[in-house]
């Protein structure tokens, strides 16, 4: 049994798709939605195979299409004609990829009836007519790396805003995506003044199906190499990025370099949000690290620290798909009595890691950058930085000078950090 969901928005058609799905065999309309809101809270509860929707239905963009799809929905449109250029450029913008014309109710009934999935389905139009853009594919050599960590403010921006100068200091194209539901930081850290956010330009770019073509438009230039993608100037518009928008920036990013986000701190989800009305307020977090080619996650070395480090830890665990997870132990100190051989057993007592760094609590180096709007490898040398760049080696290969080179003293201090 194929169960349907339509949401016609009052157009004429709605009558005769109606009357021709009800008599069809195997089929069972579910519910008339009246609106994309209502449509999208009704596939939540995983009961329907099929939305017939009107494509110019007023909220039906790809964040919406993203939904059914995430709740196993194959969207098929209802147009006016298959074979205008206007409507399959709109249908290929929000990826709906089934048109079916308003008066053709025999093809209605047969693309409905179709079991395989839309990714498959070719959409119903003039065969002479050429297929949809696909859009480039990423470089194979660009890496998507999200730095997270528990509450307390142990680091994660100065981590991930640090990691990123550092590509863009070696020639790698990068960019630094700052994702952080609770109001990001990472503008500020490098002194961009610019009032508008780079990822709620994304958000509205991705919602009209033209942030594929303008990304570079939500992007700050930092130096020659580095873009940045600027935060929520507040913390409660969060609520306007949902989670398939940040996805889109961040497969748009990739095409342009090796990408570093930033991310906020709780792992919590919220079912029943992402009803159409509302996304969670953590999916950009999420999102992020389901998307993650590895994640860096940021502790400080102090008892509280520490302690929201090994809770965080096993709660990323059970969380993640099973990406990569490297540590960052943060401000270590000889006034806190402890050694890193004592901090490695820890670490290894709650999570299988990638491996294991130690960074100096060096606030002169960086109250400097903080006070002055740049990041820490415009500060000089420090050895702070140098075991920055010992985590981009490992976290970047690609982007890691000879061993023979200025960074090797860092890299052999990870070294000894990961054995023990």
């Amino acid at each position: 049994m194929i169960c349907v969901l339509m949401m016609a928005s009052g157009a004429a058609w709605e009558s005769a798709a109606l009357a021709r799905l009800d008599g069809q065999d195997g089929v069972v309309v579910l519910k008339r939605c009246v609106d994309v809101d209502d449509l999208l809270a009704t596939a939540t509860s995983g009961q329907a195979d099929v939305a017939v929707v009107g494509l110019e239905a007023p909220g039906l963009d790809p964040s919406a299409v993203a939904h059914l799809r995430r709740y196993a929905v194959r969207p098929v449109a209802v147009v006016s004609r298959t074979d205008d250029p206007d409507v399959l450029t709109r249908a290929q913008r929000i990826d709906v990829r089934v048109l079916v014309a308003f008066d053709d109710p025999e093809g209605l009934a047969e693309a409905v009836a179709t079991v395989e999935d839309a990714a498959d389905t070719r959409v119903r139009a003039d065969p002479l007519a050429p297929p949809p853009a696909e859009a480039p594919d990423a470089d194979p050599g660009h890496r998507l790396v999200v730095v997270w960590g528990p509450g307390g403010a142990p680091g994660r921006t100065t981590t991930a805003v640090t990691l990123a100068s550092l590509l863009a200091r070696r020639d790698r194209d990068t960019v630094l995506v700052d994702a952080d539901p609770y109001g990001g930081g990472v503008a500020q850290q490098l002194g961009i003044l610019d009032e508008v956010s780079g990822i709620l330009s994304a958000a509205r770019l991705a919602g009209s199906g033209h942030l594929g073509e303008r990304f570079a438009s939500t992007c700050r230039g930092v130096g020659d190499h580095l873009r940045v993608v600027t935060g929520l100037p507040r913390a409660d518009r969060w609520i306007e990025v949902r989670g398939s928008a940040l996805q889109q920036a961040l497969e748009c990013a990739l095409e342009h370099g090796d990408v570093v986000v930033d991310t906020g701190f709780s792992l919590e989800d919220e079912p029943g949000q992402d009803f159409g009305s509302r996304p969670s307020r953590n999916a950009m977090t999420l999102t992020a690290l389901d998307l993650a080619d590895e994640v860096v996650v940021v502790g400080s070395a102090d008892p509280v620290g520490l302690s929201r480090l090994a809770r965080g830890l096993v709660e990323l665990r059970d969380r993640t798909g099973g990406a990569p997870v490297r540590v960052v132990v943060n401000r270590m100190r000889p006034t806190l009595g402890w050694s890193e051989r004592e901090i490695a057993g820890m670490v290894e007592g709650f999570s299988r890691v990638l491996g294991l760094h130690f960074l100096p609590d060096d606030r002169a180096a960086t109250d400097r950058a903080l006070v002055s709007g740049r990041a820490l490898v415009e500060e000089g040398d420090s050895a702070l930085l140098r075991d920055y760049a010992a985590v981009a080696d490992a976290t970047f290969p690609a982007s890691a000078p000879p061993v023979g080179g200025s960074r090797r003293a860092g890299r052999r201090r990870w070294r000894r950090s990961s054995t023990a």
